[in-house]
């Protein structure tokens, strides 16, 4: 489909592929906001694609938070806890990688950006994830595969990373999107963080529209139209956040797919959950 998103069947292709090399690594990030890892492992286990490892968020994707919150829900990983996790589920300097979760690629769009962000470019997202495949009729694992250990070296700068600095200097010289429902923007709805509202100056933009009901990423160019329509200046640098982390990187596929905001969008990997740790910083509500 793309050099960012494969379809079941060109996957399906990919993994009968003669030379081993050629077949990607499979990795499974189920993730869904307030869900014990433990019922994620527990789908995993229940049926995956065959040879899938299963990543959970904690740990590989993300690290733990800090006492006092600076950093956010969903920090980035200590390198080696990174490489251990991605090296266990069999990630090498040489195979593609493709990602995928339960449909909506919110989960493995992290993963997908943390690949890139430690300098693994050959990733790919299945579009529509686990759901997409099962709708193709595509053969089903169930249990903990037997995974062959990885040799891949993580080295990190391969995208563009943001603190609260970071994005205030985005908000002065460039544009920044806040990809959590509109509701959560506005203040109206927070269930989440004991802080409601946005920063001051952020575009809201949901995420989780850039999807179909099935899962799958709208067409490139409805995607443009979309942003264009919510104020994107698409010769622009952009920087994302969200409320930890995840669906901004969702936010950056959904963006380099649609080919606006200009190439690599940055993110802000502390989001909302790291600007409210300090009561100084400016917040806004309403639309």
């Amino acid at each position: 489909m793309s050099d960012l998103l494969i379809d079941p069947a060109e996957l399906a292709e990919l993994l009968a592929a003669d030379d081993p090399d050629e077949r990607p690594v499979l990795l499974d990030i189920r993730w869904s906001l307030g869900t014990p890892p433990e019922e994620h492992h527990a789908e995993f286990l229940t049926g995956h694609l065959p040879g899938a490892a299963f990543i959970p968020m904690k740990g590989g994707l993300a690290g733990e938070q800090a006492p006092d919150g600076r950093g956010g829900r969903h920090p980035m990983p200590k390198l080696l806890d990174a490489q251990e996790a991605f090296r266990a589920a069999g990630v090498t300097d040489l195979r593609p990688v493709v990602v995928y979760d339960g449909a909506t690629s919110v989960g493995a769009a992290r993963a997908w950006w943390l690949l890139n962000y430690y300098g693994k470019d050959e990733v790919r997202v299945l579009d529509g994830g686990y759901a997409a495949w099962l709708a193709a009729g595509l053969p089903t694992d169930t249990g903990e595969p037997e995974i062959e250990r990885g040799d891949i070296v993580l080295t990190p700068g391969g995208r563009r990373l943001l603190d609260a600095d970071g994005i205030e200097h985005y908000l002065d010289r460039h544009q920044v999107v806040d990809s959590r429902p509109a509701e959560r923007f506005r203040g109206e709805s927070e269930t989440v963080d004991p802080v409601a509202g946005h920063i001051p100056g952020a575009i809201s933009i949901p995420a989780l529209k850039n999807v179909d009901d099935t899962g799958r990423f709208l067409p490139a160019d409805d995607l443009e139209l979309r942003f264009t329509a919510r104020g994107i200046q698409p010769d622009k640098r952009t920087a994302i956040y969200c409320g930890s982390g995840i669906q901004a990187c969702h936010m950056a596929l959904a963006m380099e797919i649609a080919e606006v905001g200009v190439f690599d969008p940055a993110i802000y990997i502390g989001s909302w959950s790291d600007w409210i740790t300090d009561p100084e910083r400016p917040i806004a509500t309403g639309a």
